[in-house]
């Protein structure tokens, strides 16, 4: 019961640190699920994947779309293209080591971070 409620604590954070900085929660779940929950790089993807299955950023979706900020054609056609991608990474994703997975999404975060670090 108490890791549940930990989980559930985990989402709503995440939840709020995503609707404030518009970041995907993947980013976020992937390494609390791999450093404190002791996932696997493979299970915390896996689930993290599972996440997004039902509608979970609905919510903050329409209080974006309310002040104007979601241009629904694109969202439509970048869901299409994430679909099919979800599956195509997935398959490839499977057959990886965990450090290689692991070392991967480190080695993305980083390129990231530098990025918008030295954007204007």
């Amino acid at each position: 019961m108490g890791t549940m409620i930990l989980y559930l604590v985990l989402g709503l954070i995440v939840g709020i640190v995503s609707g404030i900085i518009g970041i995907g929660g993947g980013v976020l779940f992937i390494p609390v699920l791999v450093f404190l929950f002791g996932f696997s790089q493979k299970m915390a993807q896996g689930t993290t994947i599972a996440l997004m299955v039902p509608p979970i950023g609905l919510l903050a979706a329409i209080t974006y779309f309310k002040a104007g900020f979601i241009d629904i054609k694109i969202a439509a056609i970048i869901a299409c293209g994430f679909f099919i991608g979800g599956l195509l990474g997935a398959k490839f994703a499977i057959n990886l080591n965990d450090i290689v997975l692991r070392k991967g999404f480190a080695i993305f975060l980083m390129l990231v971070a530098i990025k918008m670090f030295f954007s204007k």
